[in-house]
């Protein structure tokens, strides 16, 4: 039930899903900060690792915290020189929480924002289509609009002081005899692994290493930004969608002084990720004109540095056609393996469910005497996965073909009957439901 930014220049559709720190992954140089692995002076010099984590986003830095509960010590290659807290916020339903409580972080995340009552879906003209609250279509659902800041520093804050290595970009992989991989950083250093879990983004090196085509543009593009009201914000705890032609918003408080909103539009082009606030903010506001003033409000409390774009696109993870999660001991989790439309909130949750399903087969893999076991353990998270996450995908994709329609006949349909009549909440929150097993410590 949340969405992601826009962009709006034009340029190769391809390049438009790597994040500028990503575009260069596999060329240029990087620095390395005092925290990060040592610089190997002798060309056949390397460190060994035995789990490397590549990318301290929220799918790397899960799967570094499940794994830590699990006994198993990683390495987390980050290639920014700090945590990627920029951004604004995601929308996590129940199987994210239930995710965040196997952790053990759960808690801890929820003092910090409101939890979200209610969903409103209006027409641009001001048509209510749809009204439910969370709790009455399902009494276990949870929905709460999280700050990406507040979440990825919690998780960092679970790791030992070493366990991220920052400026550390990759520049190629290697298999090695031994069957390890080798990873070799921009500024020279090596890494050997003897497990590689790719959390790399939408943009993954990693993924394309191992065969995987770029995501698919899927016609439109976001602006998303989180607006903060020192004294308070004025709004109850529920989020409003209001959907137009070829063009859609919504937002939702966050905490007490912070709320989330988004814009979608079509658009033929993905352009970048990287665009003046001054420009995203006149674009966002000449984007909203048509639809109620409030938007133009919270669109004007919002920060600079809060505003943010990008392209929306996925990839759809064919039988037999696409290749597999894994490569021997390499393996993709999150956005790196199966990028999805934002039309049902669901990528941040998936990636947390990834996370937590892979560190409970991988530890129980390396716990094993069994040299074929992590590989078994891949193949496991792959099979049980892809069936969830492949008709995610596709659902995400059509709810977003419908809901950006251009169509006068189709938003038709989809203001009339679709929503209003078709759409009930229980099958509109139904790809929430995950049972989660507990998640074993090594003192268990």
């Amino acid at each position: 039930m949340a969405c992601i930014g826009l962009a709006t220049k034009k340029m190769n559709v391809n390049s438009a899903f790597l994040r500028p720190s990503c575009q260069n992954a596999f060329l240029g140089t990087g620095t390395r900060s005092s925290s990060t692995i040592k610089a190997q002076k002798a060309d056949d010099h390397y460190v060994k690792e035995d789990v490397v984590i590549v990318g301290a986003g929220i799918g790397g830095l899960a799967t570094a915290v499940s794994l830590e509960r699990l006994g198993i010590k990683s390495k987390v290659l980050e290639q920014a020189d700090s945590l990627r807290t920029g951004g604004t916020s995601l929308t996590l339903s129940k199987n994210g929480w239930g995710a965040l409580d196997v952790i053990g972080v759960g808690n801890q995340l929820r003092s910090h924002f409101l939890e979200i009552q209610w969903a409103r879906i209006k027409s641009q003209q001001g048509k209510e289509m749809q009204f439910f609250n969370f709790k009455d279509a399902d009494p276990s659902q949870e929905v709460r609009a999280v700050e990406r800041k507040i979440l990825v520093e919690t998780l960092a804050n679970q790791l030992p002081q070493d366990a991220i290595s920052f400026s550390s970009k990759l520049a190629s992989i290697e298999k090695q005899e031994n069957g390890d991989t080798l990873l070799k950083l921009h500024d020279g250093s090596k890494v050997s692994a003897k497990v590689v879990v790719a959390c790399d983004g939408i943009g993954s090196p990693v993924a394309k290493w191992m065969g995987f085509t770029e995501p698919k543009y899927a016609g439109y593009c976001a602006i998303r930004g989180l607006a903060i009201f020192p004294g308070g914000q004025p709004y109850e705890p529920g989020v409003e969608y209001i959907y137009g032609k070829g063009s859609r918003v919504g937002y939702v408080p966050v905490s007490p002084t912070k709320v989330y909103w988004f814009i979608c539009f079509n658009s033929p082009y993905p352009g970048t990720e990287s665009v003046d606030p001054s420009v995203l903010r006149q674009q966002s506001k000449k984007l909203v004109k048509n639809y109620p003033s409030e938007l133009l409000k919270i669109i004007d409390e919002t920060p600079d540095e809060t505003m943010i774009s990008t392209p929306i696109g996925d990839r759809w993870l064919w039988p037999v056609l696409t290749p597999s999660a894994s490569s021997g001991k390499v393996v993709l989790l999150g956005d790196a393996w199966h990028p999805m439309t934002p039309n049902l909130g669901q990528g941040a949750c998936c990636a947390l469910e990834d996370a937590v399903f892979l560190s409970k087969r991988l530890a129980k893999a390396l716990q094993s005497e069994n040299p074929l076991s992590v590989e078994d353990a891949f193949r496991c998270y792959k099979n049980e996965r892809w069936r969830r996450v492949f008709g995610m995908t596709i659902r995400a994709y059509i709810a977003g073909r419908v809901m950006q329609s251009e169509s006068s006949l189709v938003c038709a349909l989809r203001d009339n009957i679709l929503v209003p009549k078709l759409a009930k909440p229980g099958s509109m929150l139904g790809h929430t439901n995950f049972k989660f097993e507990p998640l074993l410590t090594k003192e268990t």
